[in-house]
């Protein structure tokens, strides 16, 4: 790793930092659901049948098995999403996206969209040169 290379990372962290923090208070604040909570209802939206199982959730949602069972466990307690066993193998076990939660990533969507924008777009005005050029390269990419 050259210095330059430290220095990008650095300012992709920082860049990925304050968008989180921001898209973590939005969520809160209106909708009363956490970052995490949101971006599985949105998983288990996009999923074929509206579910996957525990460790493809866990996988795309960045957690270890035991700390995606906490999250299944929050959005159950909030009939959000519910378990339940894979018909050929009761080992395998689903999380499943609920009518409420559906609902409630509905709602939610616009709200997170409108966030990541004004977050972005605030970190392209950072004074900061270095973010703004990330920021708007990220935003041109793709």
């Amino acid at each position: 790793m050259t210095h330059g290379d430290s220095e990008r990372w650095t300012h992709l962290v920082t860049l990925h930092s304050r968008v989180e923090q921001h898209l973590t208070e939005v969520l809160h604040r209106r909708c009363a659901l956490g970052l995490r909570e949101y971006r599985t209802l949105s998983h288990l939206t996009d999923a074929p049948e509206g579910e996957l199982r525990m460790q493809e959730l866990a996988d795309a949602v960045g957690l270890d098995q035991s700390s995606a069972s906490r999250l299944a466990g929050r959005l159950e307690r909030a009939e959000l999403a519910e378990r339940c066993h894979c018909p050929g193998d009761r080992r395998g076990v689903f999380l499943g996206i609920t009518k409420a939660g559906r609902e409630r990533q509905a709602q939610a969507q616009p709200i997170y969209e409108a966030a990541l924008s004004e977050a972005l777009d605030e970190a392209a005005s950072a004074t900061d040169p270095a973010l703004a050029t990330l920021t708007r390269s990220l935003r041109t990419s793709a």
